[in-house]
């Protein structure tokens, strides 16, 4: 289903709204992104992180009437909104939990169901389209996100299904691990800092935007070239499917060398993203669990880190 044409409702995640005059300019100071790059045709995706550059949460930021809505995991709502309210104290900024407010739809191969929506969107990672109080975003080639008002939520699918199958989650988040984009979960709140997700190679932290909160943690990471442990893509024979978090083990290492970021089933096997050790990859030999648990095998993923190109955004 992952390589086939569908829609699915993306209902493991909730909407933080950000609005006010000052939406953007305090979001500034407290995200990875640069919110100078996003506009009505441009969205992005980011991290807020703690003071120790730890990530509480990422998310797909887009804007949208008086400010920002930030698409995260549902279960990291209402911490990260309580987080976020103690540092808006004096700005002229008003932040909310919009979940309700909103239904979002994943879409594969679905340009010909946005087009009869009046939506024509760019093919381009991160670009928006808006028609009629719809919004579209591009999340990478062949997939794309549907945002609309919650009370136009029957008329959409009922739309959508006259042109593409219904699919399951498990199906767009399987998409979602083989363009290698990484998710902050309940089970892993504050465990990576963003270059352990290579959020930097799929534009999602800036180099030059100035400070926010961890930015002195994350861009040390960045400029010292330190990071030992980072994600990868992995397969794993068997139906077994792992909760973000799991350990992953090698026998060349007396504890766990890493942890599962997101995984999803794969016509009898799964597929996953983990963060690992960086040695530990290079011996091959990874297994979930436990020393003794299912093996599992480095895949590729669609993009290379690269510093000196990260840096420049």
């Amino acid at each position: 289903m992952a390589d086939s044409a569908f829609f699915c409702t993306l209902s493991h995640e909730g909407v933080l709204a950000v609005r006010g005059s000052d939406a953007s300019k305090f979001l500034q100071g407290q995200l990875t992104c640069n919110l100078g790059y996003v506009n009505e045709t441009t969205a992005s995706l980011g991290a807020r992180c703690t003071q120790k550059g730890r990530m509480q949460s990422s998310f797909r930021l887009v804007l949208e009437g008086d400010g920002c809505l930030l698409a995260m995991a549902r279960e990291l709502v209402e911490p990260q909104l309580a987080d976020l309210k103690k540092y808006a104290v004096f700005s002229k900024s008003k932040l909310t939990d919009e979940s309700a407010d909103w239904v979002r739809f994943g879409l594969s191969d679905g340009d010909a169901a946005l087009a009869s929506l009046g939506l024509e969107l760019p093919q381009e990672d991160n670009a928006v389209a808006r028609a009629n109080g719809l919004i579209a975003i591009r999340v990478c080639p062949g997939r794309a996100e549907l945002w609309a008002p919650v009370d136009q939520t029957q008329s959409l699918k009922t739309n959508l299904a006259a042109q593409l199958a219904e699919g399951d989650l498990n199906a767009w988040l399987l998409g979602q691990i083989r363009a290698g984009i990484g998710q902050v979960m309940a089970q892993t709140r504050e465990m990576f800092i963003p270059q352990m997700l290579n959020l930097q190679a799929v534009g999602g932290v800036s180099f030059k935007k100035g400070c926010y909160t961890g930015q002195e943690i994350v861009a040390r990471m960045q400029y010292l070239g330190k990071l030992k442990r980072r994600q990868y893509r992995l397969e794993l024979a068997g139906g077994e499917l792992p909760e973000p978090g799991t350990p992953l083990f090698s026998p060349t290492h007396a504890s766990a060398i890493g942890e599962v970021v997101l995984a999803a089933s794969a016509n009898g096997h799964s597929e996953l993203l983990a963060v690992l050790q960086a040695e530990a990859v290079e011996n091959g030999n990874l297994h979930l669990g436990s020393l003794e648990g299912p093996r599992a095998t480095l895949l590729s993923l669609p993009y290379e880190l690269d510093r000196d190109r990260e840096i420049q955004r």
